[in-house]
């Protein structure tokens, strides 16, 4: 059974800082694409970060680069984003997603408040 499963979501100032963790089962983490995304309330989901299965390259959103850290470790199956310089925009349900080939895989989401 596949599971993705995010944590590390929260109430956070602006300015403060979040890890997002994922932690993956029920399929061979090391050979997936693994991405961060995000939807806000009343808009559409967007990708806001993207590493490749050995982490050798990653790609950020404009609205997040030099902010937001992707990163992997395939031997604990996890995926992580590290968030700084948080702002209000960034508040939004935040979901990790597995690809490879034909195959997706999405996490259930957790919750980013970025508020004062």
């Amino acid at each position: 059974q596949v599971q993705l499963v995010e944590s590390g979501g929260g109430l956070v100032q602006p300015g403060g800082s979040l890890r997002l963790s994922c932690t993956a089962s029920g399929f061979t983490f090391r050979n997936y694409i693994m991405a961060w995304h995000r939807q806000a309330p009343g808009k559409e989901r967007e990708r806001v970060a993207v590493i490749t299965n050995t982490g050798g390259t990653t790609n950020y959103a404009d609205s997040v680069k030099g902010r937001f850290t992707i990163s992997r470790d395939n031997a604990k199956n996890t995926v992580y984003l590290q968030m700084n310089s948080l702002k209000i925009e960034d508040t939004a349900v935040y979901y990790c997603k597995a690809v490879r080939l034909l195959s997706e895989y999405w996490g259930q989401g957790t919750q980013v408040t970025v508020s004062s």
